[in-house]
């Protein structure tokens, strides 16, 4: 039943972004909502969004949650299901395959861990065996302040060890799965539907739950049990090791969060305690993004996908593509979430006639190609359907549409694929439906991809750069890095900037941005978000320092409070600049930038404002102009038989920059820049064309150019010369040229 206080208004509509977008401030109240947007018709976002199911903790008073509560507490399932060892899994379910990753993705993945708050968990262990004690955690103790961070709770919780709760407790029973969870009275589903992709993922969960053989309760042994557990998470950019107690939050003997089928298995409490301690506090947890919990598990990259904004419900090539790019992130041991956004208050956890629910995260468990027919009939016929499994982490309310668990359509397939399959009857939460209508119900899809970095790999690989960077704020405007989004033009340019080149004709560029997680505690309030995205430039070819003033944008996210961004993107050959912002100037936080490229991208921070002064520069001298030049393009090249391969080169005191060859055209399209700083503004940048030749390039002619700070004309058309200094119609063609230039070296 569910009853409490009316629903909280939704927020008034966020500002814009810099793209005229809204600004979005979904993120850190709800699970699924992706974290990239780009249309500007949406409504204003709700209070609450998918993924977050919040419920009023036990005890706790009126300031505690001012939100009614919303879900009933998930009952045991009571279905006797065969358990094996972790390695295994419950009959008629496939066995997930381990992933056996390349030695260098491995140590780029699992190692360097780092101890939370100084916490050794094997000394820590030792020392409470020798004192003959169990463990308390002074970082986590058992007290109110490590359930809320608002508000007055009541007397009605005990924290209480699992020999307190059960007999013969047990880290596993018979294995993990991810039917071993449920939902408790706190509002992450989003991170419950987290733990049930990660149970799938036997790699995975070994690295978040590690030396489980060591930390499992021994009955043959129980002086070896010292009440301390250690679980490791992926955080800013490196794995930390967390040390807890056993001592759990229950409510008349029985756990009031995260809790398994079975009344003596704790793997899931316990998990969910150490990230309620990285998070500050149990209630922490009310509301999150299923996104960063996937991070958190893996150390990928996640990336929202909106069903509705892509238009694949009704796209059956665009949605053919999709589940080819789920299916791949899933085989290769990536995590998967789904939800239906909830655009009002009173559609949170609002059941459709479907059997779904809205604002609420869903775990996707399995994504195949299901071969239809029977016998050999099957084979013949090779018809499969695109299919996909989710489970709700309360344990119950499934899909109840086609293909759900007692639908006419399983008679489609042999008895043999469905037990391939694992398909069930059993109100488990866990369901079949088809990728087509999963597209048409769902809203939004989590995908976090583990990027495979392994020159070993048979797969795609990923050249990852990973930077550390801060928005600080400083008195002088050249040492200040906190200027906010490009609507605040004059400070804009303060942001901290990265620079990484595109060195294949087109590349797919994958850049994701994660500003430090913030702790929710009593004494420093609740950890918000700032709001913030990046844009990229394309600059000049050989860019070495910080940008001054705008140029071409090839790309944008939105902005989002989300502890992280993501964008894709498809860039042709160049160099680039990244200008990550808050959205608002002044603010002040730490960030890590993560840019996957094709092939190395030399990605760097730009720190200098212009070429450094040193004890040479008085006898070598110093730049007193500074010049962009920008070939846009040429026209009425001399075109051989078998048209113009042509390509420009610029010149200016012993300093190259040469565009890519353009192919079978006397109109090519160069869009070329090099920004030079130059000693001897008297002498003139040299641009040249020349005619690509496999044997030998063919000069095609050049123009000379002052570029002179008084040159008020910025767009010059000038006809080729030759070398030996004939008149300019000498030469067939003409080249179109943008050249500004500047005696202040901070003017691009």
């Amino acid at each position: 039943m569910r009853g409490g206080p009316s629903p909280p208004a939704p927020p008034e509509a966020p500002p814009l972004s810099p793209n005229g977008r809204r600004l979005l401030d979904w993120a850190g109240r709800g699970g699924t909502y992706p974290e990239s947007r780009s249309s500007s018709s949406r409504p204003a976002p709700p209070s609450r969004i998918p993924g977050r199911s919040r419920r009023p903790l036990p005890g706790a008073g009126p300031a505690a949650s001012p939100v009614p509560a919303r879900c009933p507490a998930s009952r045991e399932s009571g279905s006797a299901r065969a358990r094996c060892p972790p390695a295994a899994r419950t009959p008629g379910r496939p066995k997930p395959r381990g992933l056996a990753w390349p030695p260098r993705l491995a140590a780029t993945m699992f190692s360097c861990v780092t101890s939370y708050e100084e916490q050794n968990y094997s000394s820590l262990k030792r020392a409470c065996l020798r004192r003959k004690v169990l463990f308390e955690d002074p970082h986590f103790p058992a007290t109110d302040d490590s359930l809320y961070y608002a508000g007055v709770p009541g007397p009605a919780v005990k924290w209480k060890r699992p020999k307190d709760i059960c007999e013969d407790p047990r880290l596993f029973v018979e294995g993990i799965s991810s039917h071993d969870l449920h939902q408790g009275q706190v509002g992450n589903c989003w991170f419950v539907a987290a733990c049930s992709s990660l149970a799938s993922r036997e790699s995975l969960w070994q690295k978040v739950i590690p030396d489980w053989k060591e930390q499992e309760w021994d009955p043959e042994k129980p002086d070896a049990y010292a009440g301390i557990f250690h679980f490791q998470f992926w955080r800013f950019g490196e794995w930390v090791d967390v040390v807890i107690d056993d001592r759990l939050p229950t409510v008349n003997n029985q756990l009031i969060y995260c809790h398994s089928n079975s009344r003596n298995e704790f793997w899931c409490a316990l998990v969910e305690k150490a990230y309620a301690k990285l998070a500050g506090c149990y209630q922490a947890l009310d509301g999150g993004n299923t996104a960063d919990a996937l991070v958190d598990f893996t150390g990928g990259v996640s990336e929202p996908i909106d069903l509705i904004e892509g238009e694949f419900a009704g796209d059956e090539a665009k949605r053919s593509q999709l589940f080819e790019r789920v299916l791949k992130v899933h085989s290769r041991g990536g995590l998967i979430s789904a939800s239906i956004k909830a655009m009002t208050a009173a559609d949170m956890e609002a059941r459709l006639a479907c059997g779904l629910v809205k604002g609420h995260a869903y775990a996707v468990t399995d994504v195949r190609k299901v071969r239809l027919g029977h016998g050999l009939m099957a084979f013949f016929k090779s018809e499969k359907l695109d299919m996909i499994r989710l489970r709700n982490p309360w344990g119950e309310r499934e899909w109840n549409g086609p293909w759900s668990d007692t639908s006419e359509e399983w008679k489609k397939v042999s008895k043999s694929e469905r037990e391939k399959m694992g398909v069930t009857v059993q109100d488990d939460g866990e369901f079949w439906m088809t990728f087509e209508d999963m597209c048409r119900y769902f809203t939004d899809v989590i995908q976090c991809r583990l990027m495979n970095t392994s020159y070993l790999s048979i797969h795609k690989t990923w050249e990852e750069a990973r930077l550390l960077g801060a928005w600080t704020q400083h008195g002088d405007p050249q040492r200040n890095r906190s200027g906010g989004c490009v609507n605040h033009k004059d400070t804009f340019f303060q942001n901290p900037q990265y620079i990484f080149d595109v060195k294949k004709p087109e590349d797919e560029v994958l850049i994701c941005i994660q500003q430090r997680p913030k702790r929710s505690t009593r004494r420093e309030g609740k950890g918000e978000n700032l709001a913030i995205g990046f844009d990229i430039y394309k600059v000049e070819e050989n860019r070495q320092y910080r940008m001054h003033s705008l140029q071409h944008k090839a790309a944008s996210s939105i902005y989002i409070n989300s502890r992280s961004v993501f964008l894709r993107t498809d860039q042709p050959e160049g160099r680039y600049v990244i200008i990550p912002t808050t959205f608002e100037p002044g603010h002040k936080g730490e960030f890590l930038l993560r840019v996957f490229t094709d092939v190395p991208s030399n990605c760097r921070e730009l720190r200098l404002d212009e070429p450094p002064r040193s004890c040479w520069s008085s006898l070598c001298g110093y730049p007193q102009l500074v010049t962009q030049v920008h070939v846009l393009g040429a026209a009425g090249l001399k075109d051989p038989p078998t048209g113009a391969n042509s390509y420009v080169i610029i010149k200016c005191e012993g300093e190259k920059v040469r565009s890519a060859v353009q192919r079978g055209t006397s109109t090519p399209s160069y869009d070329v820049k090099g920004v030079f700083y130059r000693k001897k503004p008297g002498q003139p940048i040299t641009v040249q064309i020349w005619n690509h030749h496999v044997l030998k390039d063919k000069f095609l002619g050049q123009v000379h150019l002052k570029a002179a700070p008084d040159d008020l004309q910025v767009l010059h058309t000038l006809h080729l010369q030759d070398r030996g200094g004939r008149q300019p119609s000498d030469l067939p063609g003409t080249v179109a040229v943008r050249v500004l230039s500047s005696a202040s070296l901070m003017a691009v």
